[in-house]
């Protein structure tokens, strides 16, 4: 039984991508289920990802209410994104007047969210804080920075982001909770392979082909390492199947550029429901990818994964020998998708054990009594 305030708490989630519709899934699911009038949720989508693939179908796949707002900004710079964001969320929290603004990762819905609550001296919370590649030269690593600073709860998945924050100074309102993808993962493996017949529509088999994701700015903007990226997914190609959900932005690129010839033996599809993107990562031989989010679900699965940057936020997945750092060189990229090492038998479990949406909410309920 929880105890609260007489007025419910209030407050105010911002999603914008993919990857934070799901982890809002887990939070969000633990205040309908434990905290009914005692938490009151308004989730705001910024319209980020503004795909059917990348957005909709998430909120059907993840059974999340439909937002009470969508702000349906996307594309354009990320100065004027970010501005049209910031405007609208304004607007949002001026008349909502919530006790606190929700944020997840690293994106610039993220960025967004924490500039507009610390301007209006509303409470951040930040999930998935303390987590840093040291690349300044990453949109993301920026968004994390400085989101971390303004917010006033920062709920950190694992022990390094923890002394990640510590060496910056940042200690006060720090919450080891675990992660919240991990929760997903262990929530929804079942029903994936229960529920998908992805692996029967695009005619592979379990443990017989490569899956890889590309949609990183510091690869896709960059003709030069785009085409190191998609030549690498062409050789692979020639030795094992590989299935390639593109990004709209990537696949724009490849157009662009003219690299379409280099994926003419991948097979590649849209962005793809959540629970069919889940049991493609559990049936993987390998997976090659920049998503940050995907090397996690890899290791989740068990499944060996090639990182297509020269760094990661996930150092455990690496630690552990379950993620290999490949850059963006063809020749290293196949080279550790086709001959990757046996995986390691390890039951670590570096990203806590399932219960990092109970603890945010807990959380949150106890710190504003």
């Amino acid at each position: 039984m929880h105890t609260g305030s007489a007025r419910a708490l209030r407050i105010v989630t911002v999603v914008g991508a993919r990857p934070q519709f799901i982890k809002a899934a887990a939070v969000s699911r633990v205040i309908r289920d434990h905290y009914t009038g005692l938490i009151e949720e308004l989730l705001v989508h910024t319209g980020q990802h503004f795909d059917d693939n990348m957005s909709r179908v998430f909120f059907d796949d993840l059974d999340i209410p439909r937002p009470e707002y969508n702000l349906e900004i996307s594309g354009g710079g990320h100065g004027a994104m970010t501005g049209r964001m910031l405007e609208a969320i304004e607007t949002v929290v001026l008349d909502e007047k919530p006790d606190w603004v929700l944020i997840y990762g690293d994106t610039n819905s993220t960025l967004a969210g924490a500039l507009v609550a610390a301007k209006l001296h509303v409470p951040v919370a930040h999930v998935e804080a303390g987590l840093r590649s040291f690349n300044m030269r990453m949109p993301e690593e920026i968004n994390r920075l400085l989101a971390d600073r303004v917010s006033n709860l920062l709920f950190c998945p694992t022990e390094t982001a923890v002394r990640n924050l510590a060496r910056e100074g940042i200690c006060d309102g720090v919450h080891e909770v675990g992660d919240v993808m991990y929760d997903v993962a262990l929530y929804y493996r079942n029903r994936a392979r229960q529920e998908s017949s992805i692996l029967e529509r695009l005619g592979v088999v379990e443990g017989g082909f490569v899956l890889a994701t590309c949609h990183r700015a510091e690869n896709t903007d960059d003709a030069g390492r785009l085409e190191e990226v998609v030549a690498a997914l062409g050789l692979i190609a020639e030795a094992i199947p590989v299935v390639f959900p593109v990004h709209p932005r990537t696949r724009k690129l490849v157009d662009s550029h003219g690299l379409g010839r280099h994926l003419e033996r991948v097979t590649v599809v849209e962005p793809l429901p959540f629970l069919d993107m889940i049991r493609l990562e559990q049936s993987a031989r390998v997976i090659v990818t920049d998503s940050g989010g995907v090397q996690k679900e890899a290791f989740f699965c068990r499944v060996p994964c090639v990182t297509m940057r020269d760094e990661t936020e996930w150092v455990e997945t690496v630690e552990l020998g379950w993620n290999t750092l490949a850059g963006v060189s063809r020749e290293r990229i196949v080279l550790a998708a086709l001959e990757s090492p046996p995986a390691p038998d390890t039951d670590a479990t570096p990203y806590g054990d399932g219960r990092a949406s109970e603890r945010i909410v807990e959380i949150l309920a106890n710190g504003a009594d």
